[in-house]
This record gives C-alpha cells, sequence and structure tokens, in this order.
C-alpha cells in the first residue's frame, strides 16, 4: 500500500528487462503491483523504491524535455547506505560481475566507506558504510 511516506525515484533504462536482470543480480528485488512492460519497481528499503522506467514512458511525461545522456552527463547520484564495509564490497563486486563499471577507487575516510558504479544506463550509483562508532568517538 503507498502511503504518504514512501520515496519513489524515477531513472530512465534503454532496456527494462536487461535493466531488472541487472539489479536483481545485485540483490535487489522487485514491487510486483508497481512492475509492467513499462516500469520496474526496485525495492530499495521498505518505504523506498527506484522506479526503472523505458525511456519512452519516462519522457511522456515531460513535454519538450530530454533524457540527458548519461554516458557523458550525470543527472543524480543514488547512494544507498548498506550494513558493512563487507556488503558494500560485496554488492559493488555483484554490480561490477553484471555489467557495472567503476566510477573511482574505493573511498576511505575513516567513518565513511564508499564504492562508487555506474550501471547498465549509466546511472551513477554509491554504496556506503556509515560507521557511527567511529563517528561518535571521533567527536570525543
Amino acid at each position: 500500500m503507498v502511503t504518504a511516506q514512501q520515496a519513489f525515484f524515477n531513472l530512465p533504462v534503454h532496456d527494462l528487462n536487461r535493466s531488472k536482470k541487472f539489479f536483481a543480480a545485485i540483490g535487489f528485488a522487485f514491487h510486483p503491483q508497481y512492475t509492467s512492460e513499462l516500469a520496474a519497481c526496485l525495492i530499495i528499503r521498505e518505504n523506498t523504491f527506484v522506479m526503472l522506467v523505458t525511456e519512452d514512458f519516462f519522457k511522456s511525461g515531460l513535454p519538450g524535455k530530454q533524457i540527458v545522456d548519461s554516458a557523458e552527463n550525470v543527472e543524480s547520484i543514488v547512494a544507498l547506505s548498506l550494513d558493512s564495509r563487507a556488503e558494500v564490497d560485496r554488492r559493488t563486486d555483484l554490480a561490477l560481475a553484471a555489467g557495472a563499471s567503476a566510477v573511482s577507487e574505493p573511498n576511505d575516510s575513516g567513518f565513511i566507506y564508499s564504492r562508487n558504479f555506474q550501471d547498465l544506463d549509466g546511472h551513477v550509483w554509491v554504496f556506503n558504510f556509515l560507521d557511527f562508532e567511529s563517528a561518535a568517538a571521533a567527536q570525543g
């Protein structure tokens, strides 16, 4: 059931079935009620979703607007916190094995560990682990 506390982020994709296979390979599930041949509802958390939307359907609600070429431009960054450094590595490695490309080297700034990649459509994703215990200790 959709509630006022849910968030849906929309990303255009070239090939919906290919994108669904990619995200399933890195551990995401889809909400069947909001998935069709035009869009797939990727479950991020209980109340947070990313809609993978075919380009034509994505553009249909935005007359006169063009989808940016994500191979050349960045339109957004999807950043997700995971439960551990190991989970960041595991999920990012799965993404890379499924066809993603690394954006940069892993970043370890003490209490934040992150890895970035581009999905099959060039959208930038960041998986990170926030070590709140280290952050609290650093603040004294």
